[in-house]
């Protein structure tokens, strides 16, 4: 990515987050600094605005990080260690 980009969440969204999948938005970014992350449009949740996902090393796993673009930032609103994101990531990454 060039260079450093900027993100915003939802605080509320991201308790939900942390305790539904124990996952905090400040570690999910680090996803983003990745090189061998992949993004890949979100076409299953259609909104007004794209959606999109972004699969990369965090530690140990791969994470999925759900998002979009707003303002020019990366706006986050779910993140996880899923194991379609960690084949997805895995297959590109071959």
């Amino acid at each position: 990515m060039a260079g450093e980009p900027s993100f915003e969440w939802d605080p509320i969204k991201e308790r939900a987050n942390r305790a539904k999948h124990g996952v905090p938005f400040s570690l999910a970014q680090r996803a983003f600094f990745d090189p061998g992350r992949v993004i890949a449009e979100d076409l299953s949740h259609s909104t007004a605005e794209q959606r999109y996902f972004c699969f990369g090393r965090v530690g140990e796993g791969i994470m999925t990080v759900r998002f979009t673009w707003r303002d020019g930032r990366i706006r986050i609103f779910g993140a996880g260690y899923w194991r379609k994101g960690k084949t997805i990531y895995e297959q590109q990454n071959r």
